[in-house]
């Protein structure tokens, strides 16, 4: 059975894990179309222990537990993970004891499937491009994988409108050479940058956070109408 109050008290926690307040700034915006009337509440935090940009996988492995104790300790029902390595997502999905766990990397990537036969993904750097590589591989879609092509920034760089031009030629690059019909953000920064690339390139352009938190409400709006 339904119960609006439920939904209504229900909260999704967006935790961006590296500590850039424009980084947040953006997701927290991009994510307004989501945040529905009489719906669960969206609330997105940084994680003031992460560096400015994860640009290694070592920056990655670092935040990894501090998320799991931020998860552990906060009573939301569900949570997304705001960073395309998807850093301690399976180990964020232990702690959280059932509830959900979205990944922004994953569920982009899944989304992407539904739009095209290849998606492409807009990287930060280089080392960005081989985690994304190590990611498609073991996700298994490397058939469906066009490539990466990165744009040689930091994360806290991707929010400002200077960064633009640089996602749209890395969009050009990705589906006229590398033969991508659908494409990926590959940085939670860059949330507030969709519209105008797809508008550039004329094709689907996906923002990761917005499908995993999307995701996330579905998973508590059923829950809730059980």
């Amino acid at each position: 059975m339904h119960h609006p109050g439920a939904v209504r008290s229900a909260r999704i926690l967006v935790i961006n894990p590296n500590s850039s307040r424009a980084v947040t700034a953006a997701i927290d915006a991009a994510l307004d179309p989501l945040r529905l009337a009489g719906g669960p509440a969206i609330a997105v935090t940084d994680l003031p222990e992460g560096p400015a940009s994860i640009g290694s996988q070592q920056d990655a492995d670092s935040v990894v537990m501090p998320l799991a104790r931020r998860i552990a300790a906060d009573g939301a029902d569900a949570f997304v993970i705001a960073c395309f390595s998807d850093p301690g997502l399976h180990t964020a999905r232990e702690v959280a004891e059932g509830r959900p766990v979205m990944g922004i990397a994953e569920w982009g990537l899944l989304r992407s499937l539904t739009l095209g036969e290849r998606f492409g993904i807009i990287a930060l750097s280089e080392g960005s491009v081989r985690r994304q590589r190590r990611m498609v591989r073991q996700m298994g879609l490397g058939a469906r994988y066009a490539g990466s092509r990165p744009v040689e920034a930091r994360a806290d760089e991707t929010a400002g409108e200077a960064i633009r031009d640089r996602l749209i030629a890395a969009a050009r690059i990705l589906v006229e050479r590398d033969g991508a019909d659908v494409l990926v953000l590959g940085c939670a920064g860059m949330a507030l940058h969709r519209a105008a690339v797809e508008r550039a390139i004329g094709q689907p352009v996906v923002e990761p956070c917005q499908q995993a938190v999307a995701a996330a409400l579905g998973a508590v709006l059923l829950r809730t109408a059980l």
